[in-house]
C-alpha cells in the first residue's frame, strides 16, 4: 500500500505549483476553520476526521486507503500514514499532534486566515 503512496509522493508535489496563499483563499469555510484547529492550542478533541481528509484534498494530496482503518496520505513529498478515527467520527489528539506535524513537514504553517 505504502509503495504507491511514496511514489506518487516524489512525482507530485502541488505546494511547489500553487503558492500556499492562493490554497488558503480558494478553501471553504469549513476548511479553514479546521486548519485553524489543526494548529490551536491546547490541542482540540473534536475535529471530525471527515474534516481532516477534506483539508487533506483542499492541499492536494494524494490519499490512498490501506487494509483496515488506514490511510496513506502524500502531500509535497511528504508521507504519512494515518488510522481512521472508529466507531467515534473524531481524531483523538494524539492524531491530531501527528497531522500538524505532518502539514508542517509538508510546508503548511500556522497561517493566518
Amino acid at each position: 500500500m505504502q509503495s504507491g503512496c511514496i511514489t506518487h509522493a516524489k512525482q507530485h508535489t502541488p505546494l511547489d505549483i500553487i503558492s500556499l496563499n492562493d490554497i488558503i483563499l480558494r478553501m471553504n469555510t469549513k476548511q479553514k476553520k479546521t486548519l485553524e484547529d489543526v494548529f490551536q492550542n491546547p490541542i482540540k478533541s473534536s475535529v471530525l476526521w471527515s474534516d481532516v481528509v477534506s483539508l487533506f484534498k483542499a492541499f492536494g494530496a494524494y490519499i490512498e486507503e490501506g487494509s483496515g482503518s488506514r490511510i496513506c496520505v502524500a502531500l509535497n513529498g511528504v508521507v504519512a500514514v494515518f488510522h481512521k478515527p472508529h466507531p467515534q467520527k473524531e481524531i483523538d489528539k494524539g492524531a491530531l499532534k501527528s497531522v500538524r506535524r505532518f502539514l508542517t513537514n509538508s510546508g503548511v504553517k500556522n497561517y493566518e486566515i
